[in-house]
């Protein structure tokens, strides 16, 4: 490198809400090594996750609780649990599926996400997040499959 390139310190390269995301993963790893039994931990992410969804704006909250509840119906195996300050949820610790709210990153719309853990290959390409902006009955079922694929 030249005297006259310069580089961007990492510290500009996040912003604030990126930072903010980083030290909320930060904090849940470190809930997350507490001694506890199984159960306990579960019960306390559940918890933590009811409590994140309670603390969105109105139109967040709305379809948070609703994806809360989808999953819960088509895929009880899963584990909702905190990762980066969004409700998450999780087949074996691995998250497969989150909900990201709209004012989290300033967005324009929520959005539904999917790991690779979810697996839902369709041939070279696929998509692997979805834009939400309200839930209509089809929209619900369309989920509640993916969901149910996501966790087998």
């Amino acid at each position: 490198m030249t005297k006259t390139q310069h580089t961007t310190a990492p510290a500009e390269q996040w912003t604030d809400e990126e930072r903010a995301a980083m030290k909320e993963r930060s904090r849940e790893v470190k809930a997350g090594s507490r001694r506890m039994t199984r159960a306990e931990k579960e019960a306390q992410d559940a918890a933590a996750v009811v409590e994140k969804i309670a603390e969105m704006q109105e139109a967040d909250r709305v379809l948070a609780e609703r994806i809360h509840e989808i999953v819960r119906t088509a895929a009880p195996e899963l584990a909702p649990k905190l990762w980066y300050g969004m409700p998450a949820y999780a087949r074996d610790g691995k998250i497969v599926c989150f909900f990201q709210s709209a004012q989290k990153f300033n967005a324009r719309y929520a959005t539904l996400g999917f790991n690779d853990t979810a697996r839902l290959d369709e041939d070279t390409m696929w998509p692997t997040a979805f834009a939400l902006t309200r839930l209509t009955p089809t929209a619900e079922q369309h989920i509640a499959t993916l969901i149910t694929k996501a966790a087998n």
